[in-house]
């Protein structure tokens, strides 16, 4: 898999590329991620924002950069999705994420300022994502946050693959408590069921609790069905 990002500031993702899930994927030659710095492909200034018709307040990005650096990275590769990050996009949840770690070629495009000139939205974007219903002062920090999202579902990169199926959300239902040793601290044990060794009484413990945390913590899930 490939993934390329488009940012005003790729060192952001210096240290994001350097450690845990995402240094294994890469090490390993199951992912690529490439930073391009927007401001390699503005004018001679590299001036690559400028005020928004209209009078408005803030910068935005301009065009000009994103669809140079977009039409260079088409040059030598076919990508499956464009996406943009925005807090109007479609929400990240575990589905997308499973949709996205499917795909051989991805771009992402940060956001700064003011956001992006629309047009790129309307004629380069295939995919608009919000991490959440909240502001941010750059696209990167989210853009982060769905990489490692996707890399970690990729094949081979969970040293116990069926550890991921269980993950919260795989079954929009959120994930039971987990426990491990020692069997009790302080006073506090753990649930007997747990160390019955009885798989089948285990895994229906496992299911009662995930459901009954999903109902009280989470029942907005159950509108999924």
């Amino acid at each position: 898999m490939r993934i390329d990002v488009l940012t005003l500031f790729p060192e952001v993702f210096d240290n994001l590329n350097s450690f845990s899930i995402i240094k294994k994927a890469i090490d390993s030659n199951k992912v690529e991620v490439k930073t391009h710095n927007l401001r390699d492909y503005a004018d001679n200034s590299r001036k690559v924002d400028d005020y928004p018709y209209g009078g408005f307040p803030g910068m935005v990005i301009k065009i000009e950069p994103i669809d140079k650096c977009i039409e260079s990275l088409k040059k030598n590769n076919i990508y499956d999705e464009i996406i943009y990050l925005t807090p109007d996009g479609e929400l990240l949840d575990q589905k997308i994420s499973n949709y996205f770690s499917t795909l051989n070629n991805i771009i992402i495009i940060c956001g700064h300022y003011k956001g992006i000139d629309h047009r790129v939205r309307e004629f380069l974007v295939t995919k608009e994502i919000s991490i959440g219903d909240f502001v941010v002062s750059g696209g990167e920090l989210p853009a982060a946050v769905l990489c490692d999202s996707i890399i970690r579902l990729l094949p081979g990169i969970i040293g116990d693959e069926s550890s991921a199926l269980s993950d919260t959300f795989q079954d929009d239902l959120l994930s039971p408590p987990i426990y491990t040793r020692p069997e009790i601290y302080k006073g506090l044990q753990v649930p007997k069921v747990l160390l019955s060794g009885n798989e089948k009484e285990i895994q229906k413990w496992n299911d009662d609790k995930s459901l009954e945390r999903t109902k009280l913590l989470r029942p907005n899930l159950f509108d999924n069905d």
